[in-house]
């Protein structure tokens, strides 16, 4: 038998008795790394299925001018009157969401019981906490809410579809975006971009913030700022002799 130095006898051991000994390190790892690949591609696949089922937001279909000009808006009001079977129905509700600021909820849910036909007023109720008002109602809409009401004389809502029933804020949405397709509009619409139009049009004819922020609605007017912010017309005096 070779001499060995003190505390080097194990190099001299069995290697089968050694490889007996020794965990099974590498099939472990093997079996964890498959079970978390495994795991990473099931959670993906979920995710990924999901997606598809989730239905379009307006933070997707925004662009970079968030709201529609006054000719934009007169170009798809006669859009849908030429083209559309209901043209005047939709085209006045486009203009009444305009005009008053209305998110698709909300001209959707509106009821004769809240215009004033005689009076020339309008009782707008807001979502979202949003402070409610009184508007006033011009003559060119009051004309068009006096034959849309001529046409749906018993129906307690003011924009109704061929059921019956009122026009849902999905349909509000879809029509708005056919018209803006038929309209040849060189970016998507929607609703909301009525609401902003509303905003930043009085902004631009130098309403005073705080009336624009009843007006609108909102509860805090950080919301209204931007669309004084934004209004070109306010340095329109700047450097004038």
């Amino acid at each position: 038998m070779p001499r060995t130095r003190p505390g080097a006898s194990i190099l001299h051991c069995d290697p089968d008795a050694l490889h007996a000994a020794a965990p099974p390190f590498t099939t472990v790892q093997k079996r964890r790394i498959v079970c978390t690949v495994g795991d990473a591609q099931a959670r993906f696949s979920r995710m990924k299925s999901t997606s598809k089922k989730r239905t379009p937001s307006i933070v997707n279909l925004t662009v970079k001018r968030r709201y529609l000009t006054q000719r934009e808006i007169d170009r798809l009001m006669d859009c849908a009157r030429k083209h559309r079977r209901y043209g005047h129905r939709d085209a006045t509700m486009i203009f009444v969401a305009y005009r008053h600021g209305l998110r698709a909820s909300e001209v959707c849910d509106l009821q004769w019981q809240q215009i004033e036909l005689s009076e020339g007023r309008l009782h707008v109720h807001r979502v979202k906490n949003g402070i409610p008002s009184v508007h006033p109602i011009r003559g060119d809409e009051m004309r068009a809410l006096r034959k849309l009401r001529r046409d749906y004389p018993r129906d307690a809502h003011v924009f109704v579809s061929e059921r019956g029933g009122p026009i849902s804020p999905i349909g509000f949405h879809r029509l708005v975006q056919r018209l803006g397709e038929a309209a040849k509009m060189p970016f998507p619409i929607h609703p909301h971009m009525l609401r902003h139009a509303c905003g930043f049009k009085l902004a631009n004819d130098g309403h005073d913030t705080r009336a624009l922020q009843h007006y609108l609605g909102h509860k805090n007017i950080q919301h209204t700022v931007r669309y004084t912010e934004m209004a070109p017309d306010r340095f329109k005096d700047f450097w004038r002799n």
